[in-house]
């Protein structure tokens, strides 16, 4: 199985600090390539993963604002789908955009949707409903208009977060300084509370910031320190008494409410959007549905039990499920799909289908190699375009190389190996009166196929 993951470019793949689509991306491609998937993972050029890393764009747009994010994204997008049809599905997160290039290949897209910014994008995702494959991140967030494959709620690693038994006096607000996310609020909620609180994250609303946080902060009772790296993260997350998630809009999933809990910190939350699926009321926080709710709800904290919160995480949000999730997702497109162009070895393109011939462009993996194999109707001649080959004819082995090309007389046995560590590209042109796939007689075959 040969995954294309693309990875949003607003910041590097895995994030130093904020980009949770990008950790997402990260913590699947790489959970996925340690089950022995292969995964070509786009993403920014300074990007970190174990699989391979195709980028374009230098850094995240977020990162250097020199970087014009129109631009980049549509060469990051093109470069993917000029490759589509090397891999056997390819898996966008990079919202809608990337499904206007799905004619460029055969290859399945499925989208993870990891929610509408606007209404006004679901066009989009309606004109594409039936030609690709989405994947909600929450029942929450499913629109009535679309079908969907399933529903994966994101998954986390544990090992970034340490679970700690007890906590801090201090309410901790972790997540952008906007209005959805209810920075304001988390300061009214504290206020009515009596409790400090810190807030971390970035300032994605300047306007906002300066009106409805900063005149609050006064270093002991409402402290800002800013966007938080894993490191402080962890931190600031197991020492909390609770975190104070007051969002102003329908949140598809929130990463924190998973994150705080896989520390053993209760959730104080709207009850908006995700946040029943993701929180356990009564167990691993509360759900309310004003300020004075959640002051209230904090009173009850101490009567929540720290290991239950991780227990929740452990068996709901991690790596692992989340990975099985999204291969079962990848077989079922697979086995709907059944390609013929792609095999194990590689794929081929058929560039002409005519009576007296038939050609192909076909590409294998590095070291895969085709069957030992011969045709009753038809000759071939192999012209390399690109790699290393070594062509068996009868009793002979023939190296070649780009430019140069074999005869493959009717009833030879014959077969391609790919010797270097490129794809090896070339064209096959058939001749004679029959050009089916049953005129193949194999007699060895690495993945079974002899009769």
């Amino acid at each position: 199985m040969r995954i294309a993951m693309l990875a949003p470019i607003a910041w590097r793949t895995p994030p130093r600090h904020y980009g949770p689509w990008e950790s997402v991306v990260s913590l699947l491609t790489e959970g996925l390539v340690q089950r022995g998937v292969d995964v070509t993972l786009f993403a920014t050029r300074d990007s970190q993963t174990k699989g391979r890393l195709v980028g374009v764009c230098p850094r995240g747009y977020e990162e250097d604002k020199s970087i014009v994010p129109k631009v980049w994204e549509c060469l990051h997008i093109s470069e993917a789908f000029e490759r589509g049809d090397e891999f056997d599905i390819i898996h966008n997160h990079f919202d809608y955009q990337p499904l206007t290039y799905i004619g460029m290949t055969s290859t399945p897209v499925l989208t993870t949707i990891h929610g509408f910014s606007s209404p006004e994008i679901l066009p989009v995702y309606k004109k594409y409903n039936q030609r690709a494959y989405y994947v909600s991140i929450s029942e929450a967030d499913r629109s009535p208009e679309l079908s969907y494959i399933a529903t994966i709620h994101h998954g986390i690693d544990l090992g970034q977060f340490t679970f700690r038994p007890e906590s801090q006096n201090y309410l901790l607000f972790f997540g952008r300084i906007h209005n959805d996310k209810g920075a304001k609020e988390a300061i009214a909620i504290s206020h009515k509370a009596g409790m400090k609180l810190i807030m971390a994250g970035i300032i994605q609303d300047e306007g906002y910031f300066h009106t409805h946080v900063e005149p609050h902060l006064d270093g002991d009772r409402v402290i800002y320190v800013g966007s938080a790296g894993p490191e402080k993260r962890n931190e600031l997350l197991g020492g909390a008494y609770a975190l104070v998630h007051p969002i102003n809009f329908d949140e598809p999933f929130g990463l924190s409410v998973v994150e705080a809990m896989a520390c053993g910190t209760p959730v104080v939350a709207f009850n908006r959007g995700s946040m029943p699926e993701v929180i356990a009321h009564g167990r691993t926080g509360f759900l309310v549905a004003s300020i004075e709710e959640a002051a209230n709800a904090l009173g009850q904290i101490r009567e929540l039990n720290r290991a239950e919160c991780r227990e929740w995480v452990e068996k709901r949000f991690c790596i692992d499920r989340m990975v099985e999730d999204y291969i079962r997702v990848y077989e079922n497109i697979l086995s709907e799909r059944k390609r013929e162009d792609h095999r194990p070895w590689g794929y081929y393109r058929i560039l002409a289908d005519e009576s007296n011939h038939k050609v192909k462009r076909i590409v294998v993996y590095p070291g895969q190699r085709l069957s030992l194999q011969r045709h009753r109707h038809r000759a071939e001649h192999w012209y390399i375009v690109q790699g290393q080959a070594v062509v068996t004819r009868n009793d002979e082995e023939i190296g070649l190389t780009s430019g140069q090309a074999v005869d493959l007389f009717q009833g030879t046995w014959h077969r391609v190996m790919n010797t270097g560590d490129v794809n090896l590209v070339f064209i096959e042109v058939q001749t004679g009166d029959y050009f089916g796939e049953d005129d193949i007689e194999r007699l060895e075959d690495d993945y079974g196929r002899v009769q």
